[in-house]
């Protein structure tokens, strides 16, 4: 029997209702289904992010990896087919995967030595743009969710959120960060993006410094990917180096990274006013910081 962490229940509870209690209900079950049909040995405690129990297993030839079980829904669908895309060039390697669970075996890293370990916040940046220059180097695959689908989507959400942002500085700042999303929504890259590498996203392993996990893959452009390496450890002194470091390791234009990071900012601001939270200060900061450095 696998211990189910409370954490992870409460987080499904949270964030899927009844979905999620439904997936953490047949965990059990299913984790006992998958350690049978690939022939796995729990070597470890379970593990869990926000929405995935991560089991450290054996295989049957005694190589180590992880079973990763998640609930099935438009972003974890797209997770094996970028995994397959980088085929473990500069992100952890897939191994098996179920199509009708989203079951996953991936090749085991080390969860001890995380990005968001290392004391040098630049050179945490440096490793994640890095990172990113080569990931999003590959075209995307047909069928992953589009960033310029996303992006419309956003603006037209956009008038009912101001009106529900009592804030002036606040309903100006959004508005801004809209407009400069208006201006590039018409051309919205078709890179192989992972969307959501922040350091904790991060794991060395012994066949490379750093790898990257967990990907929420989108085809767009890589101006998009900016914006958790901004916010990880948040210095507002530091958001203008980190944006101009990031952007050089990759090779953006500065002006289109600027408006494809307000959409990232826009994005996170949608789903607090959706979910009847005020607008984080953190997060018009960065979009402060930016627009007095493009000016």
């Amino acid at each position: 029997m696998i211990d189910i962490p409370d954490e992870l229940a409460a987080s499904q509870q949270k964030y899927n209702g009844e979905a999620g209690r439904a997936f953490i209900a047949g965990l059990p079950d299913l984790t006992a289904d998958f350690l049978d049909r690939w022939e796995l040995t729990v070597d470890g405690r379970p593990m869990h992010g926000v929405s995935a129990l991560i089991l450290p297993v054996l295989r049957r030839d005694g190589s180590p990896a992880v079973l990763k079980l998640q609930l099935l829904d438009e972003e974890s669908e797209g997770e094996p087919v970028a995994l397959r895309a980088w085929d473990g060039d500069g992100a952890v390697r897939l191994l098996d995967h179920d199509a009708a669970t989203g079951a996953m075996l991936l090749e085991r890293l080390d969860s001890s030595r995380m990005l968001a370990h290392q004391p040098d916040v630049h050179e945490s940046v440096l490793v994640i743009a890095q990172l990113l220059a080569h990931l999003t180097s590959f075209p995307a695959p047909a069928g992953l969710r589009r960033l310029g689908d996303i992006a419309q989507a956003m603006l037209e959400q956009t008038p009912w959120a101001l009106q529900r942002i009592p804030d002036p500085e606040a309903r100006g700042i959004v508005a801004h960060c809209a407009a400069a999303v208006r201006e590039v929504v018409t051309d919205p890259g078709d890179r192989l993006l992972h969307w959501d590498l922040h350091d904790e996203n991060v794991l060395a392993s012994e066949r490379a410094p750093w790898l990257a996990i967990d990907p929420k893959p989108l085809a767009g452009d890589p101006g998009f990917e900016l914006w958790p390496a901004l916010d990880n450890r948040f210095d507002a002194d530091d958001v203008c180096w980190r944006f101009d470091a990031m952007t050089d390791v990759l090779g953006l234009d500065r002006a289109r990274a600027r408006a494809w990071t307000y959409g990232r900012l826009l994005q996170n601001c949608l789903w607090d006013i959706e979910d009847g939270r005020p607008v984080e200060d953190r997060q018009l900061e960065i979009a402060r910081r930016l627009r007095a450095h493009g000016s």
